[in-house]
């Protein structure tokens, strides 16, 4: 799989806008400010392919990324306190209503920042993911925050934090120095080539 191919589709704001999907898709799914677009540009060795903001909340939309023949997804932030409750509920039937929708969908990419337990919303996504028998890796973001040794404890903590976290596939990653880029591009490579 060619990551460097990769190019902004098109955003849709409301659930019935967004056509069938064809293409296997990899979503990304986390709390705001987390980290996904950051993340997405790593993977697909741009500097601002998906918009990275540092205020929480600024993906309010689902992008759609061309990588090959298959398609990234980066699904709108949850989480962030400071928007409208109508903004919020129009996130979450977003969200919800995509995973919903027969999407054709590989993998969803689930974040969460290394150096915090999970969110309350967090638990719910995964729960969800793991409910709806949904494919997913919890990706551990800005890793390079913490030493090895802190890293190591976190990883650990995190298994016990997170719903049946001794089971689920965990990977540590930095959006800043790249650690534990490429053994995501190989999990996403080998989901899209199936």
């Amino acid at each position: 799989m060619n990551f460097n191919t990769a190019e902004f589709l098109t955003s849709y704001g409301l659930l019935e806008q967004i056509p069938p999907s064809e293409q296997v898709e990899i979503a990304f799914s986390g709390r705001s400010n987390v980290g996904k677009s950051s993340l997405i540009n790593k993977l697909l060795n741009r500097k601002s392919l998906a918009r990275v903001s540092a205020m929480p909340g600024k993906t309010i939309t689902i992008n759609f990324y061309k990588v090959d023949e298959s398609r990234f997804v980066d699904l709108p932030g949850y989480g962030y306190a400071k928007v409208a409750k109508t903004e919020k509920q129009r996130w979450s039937e977003l969200i919800e209503g995509y995973f919903n929708d027969d999407r054709n969908l590989g993998l969803v990419v689930q974040l969460v920042d290394i150096r915090h337990a999970p969110t309350k919303l967090d638990i719910d996504m995964i729960n969800y993911l793991i409910t709806i028998e949904m494919p997913f890796i919890v990706v551990l973001t800005k890793s390079d925050k913490l030493t090895k040794n802190q890293q190591a404890k976190r990883v650990e903590e995190l298994k016990k934090e997170i719903p049946y976290g001794e089971e689920v596939t965990m990977l540590a990653v930095s959006s800043e120095k790249g650690d534990g880029i490429q053994e995501l591009k190989n999990i996403i490579t080998e989901v899209c080539e199936d």
